[in-house]
């Protein structure tokens, strides 16, 4: 598939572009800094644009089969994160124009402000809190694309992020903002970050998890 890929110098979106290169795809990379990406292939092609301009992303667009997101932004508890939203609006526009119809993105386990009531004490009182304003933003992107009926989306929520190989572990989903075990507790608390990319290219070319927030985490 012709796929593009935003957010591909990330250290997840760099596993999401090696990976699909290895399967066969045809992927144009969106950088905001041409020379940042350094892996070179065949069926490659690094494009400078700003994901925040519909204008800037639409050309890049043409023509693909499936946008990707890996995009993350810091955290900024004062000033608050805007670049999920700010991002979402853009692509959308640029894919609505280009006439791709796939969007596949990830955020994280405990966007919804509440669903990390039954995380451990660390998760729920030291993390969070310091991570809180990029998660707000996340759950505002969500929120958008949860209104969004035009276009076939796909939220994949990882937890905590490891730069760990890609394993062939069976992949654990639950719709909703953790695994959880029986008993609603979150089973385990991170994920390689390559079997987050493994994951996300899985859901090309098929139906699942059409227009739904999907949690991951690999099977222990």
């Amino acid at each position: 598939m012709k796929i593009a890929v935003l957010g591909a110098t990330g250290q997840t979106g760099q596993q999401l572009v090696g990976q699909a290169l290895q399967q066969g795809h045809i992927v144009t990379a969106v950088v905001r800094t041409l020379g940042k990406l350094t892996v070179t292939h065949d069926n490659l092609k690094v494009v400078e644009g700003n994901i925040f301009s519909k204008d800037s992303l639409k050309p890049h667009f043409e023509g693909q089969d499936a946008v990707m997101s890996c995009l993350g932004f810091p955290p900024a508890p004062l000033a608050g994160v805007t670049g999920y939203t700010e991002s979402i609006t853009a692509t959308l526009s640029a894919m609505r124009e280009a006439r791709v119809n796939r969007y596949i993105t990830m955020t994280s386990w405990y966007t919804e402000p509440n669903s990390g009531n039954k995380a451990s004490f660390f998760i729920r009182y030291m993390l969070l809190p310091m991570i809180g304003s990029v998660l707000s933003n996340m759950y505002k992107m969500e929120q958008v694309l949860q209104e969004t009926e035009d276009i076939n989306w796909t939220v994949v929520r990882p937890p905590g992020l490891q730069n760990t190989p890609v394993t062939e572990k069976e992949i654990l989903t639950h719709e909703g903002y953790y695994v959880p075990d029986e008993n609603g507790i979150p089973i385990g608390q991170s994920v390689s970050r390559a079997d987050v990319a493994r994951f996300m290219l899985s859901l090309l070319g098929t139906n699942s998890w059409i227009k739904k927030g999907v949690a991951i985490i690999t099977k222990s």
